[in-house]
């Protein structure tokens, strides 16, 4: 069995925290998803992507939206050949100015539900990679889901036939989404049911160190040597 790794979450928080501030910044320029698209030469869902924090889009993609934005300069001097070392010898080379200093603050807002958000989506995330490995996992989902539907009338039915077709269809773009009705089908869901204790509680507990936030970077400036 995998155990998650102990920085999945926090990249996960990251790529939505990012999202969000993509977006946020979008609309504070008067940018429509139309405009803002045609802009960046993506399509609608491609950027809905972008700022719902999908892992999917490559990183030139978040790159060509922050460029649009006007927010996308050092990341591109890295990515180009402008940031270089000095060369051997030069005064560049040796200098002893400390470097500046670059921190990133991930977190989750417990007034809003993120953390609760967070912490169902990452859960979904490690029980998918686990079925997607290993097919028991989603035969034991199957199960599961068979006998919810077997109790009875539930407000959940609707949402439990929903997770049917996606357990035949492996459709997880569906219960991945940033969107009310991907969250009605998390709460719903008959795969957390089935996950191991273990991956359960290593993802809880990523998201209890978010609560309180971790700090990307550098906590004070270091000379170059």
């Amino acid at each position: 069995m995998n155990m998650p790794d102990g920085t999945v979450v926090l990249e996960r928080q990251l790529l939505l925290q990012l999202g969000d501030r993509l977006k946020r910044l979008r609309k504070a320029q008067g940018l429509g998803t139309v405009e803002m698209a045609k802009r960046a030469g993506i399509s609608r869902t491609t950027l809905s992507s972008v700022e719902s924090g999908d892992p999917g889009p490559a990183i030139g993609t978040y790159l060509r939206v922050m460029s649009v934005l006007g927010i996308s300069g050092e990341l591109a001097l890295l990515a180009g050949d402008a940031l270089q070392p000095g060369p051997p010898g030069t005064a560049a080379a040796r200098s002893k100015r400390a470097r500046p200093v670059v921190q990133v603050t991930v977190s989750t807002d417990d007034t809003r539900h993120q953390a609760q958000d967070l912490q169902s989506l990452a859960l979904h995330e490690a029980a998918i990679r686990l079925a997607r490995s290993d097919p028991e996992l989603l035969l034991q989902a199957q199960h599961t889901l068979d006998r919810w539907l077997a109790s009875g009338n539930s407000r959940s039915m609707g949402l439990w036939h929903e997770w049917q077709e996606i357990l035949r269809g492996a459709k997880w773009r569906k219960v991945l989404a940033r969107t009310r009705r991907a969250q009605e089908l998390r709460q719903a869901s008959p795969l957390t049911a089935v996950l191991p204790a273990q991956v359960r509680q290593g993802v809880l507990d990523q998201v209890a160190k978010l609560r309180t936030g971790v700090v990307l970077g550098d906590a004070e400036p270091q000379a170059r040597t």
